[in-house]
């Protein structure tokens, strides 16, 4: 699963979700996606190498926590 903005690594992902910015996600493909949850990511986008993986929390559809 990816985030909607491509962060380039996982502290610029940690950031935006600490200053309150609002961090969706989205799952390529038939995949269907989550509202509620955790999830895992990747990052950057493909067609990229992905270089940080994370786990997030997912409250109505926006990232709320990032291990």
């Amino acid at each position: 699963m990816y985030t909607d903005q491509n962060y380039r690594t996982k502290k610029e992902l940690r950031d935006a979700v600490k200053r309150g910015d609002r961090v969706t996600v989205y799952q390529p493909g038939p995949f269907p996606g989550k509202e509620n949850g955790r999830v895992a990511l990747e990052g950057p986008h493909y067609p990229e190498p992905h270089k940080w993986y994370a786990e997030a929390t997912i409250v109505d559809g926006v990232i709320v926590k990032v291990k």
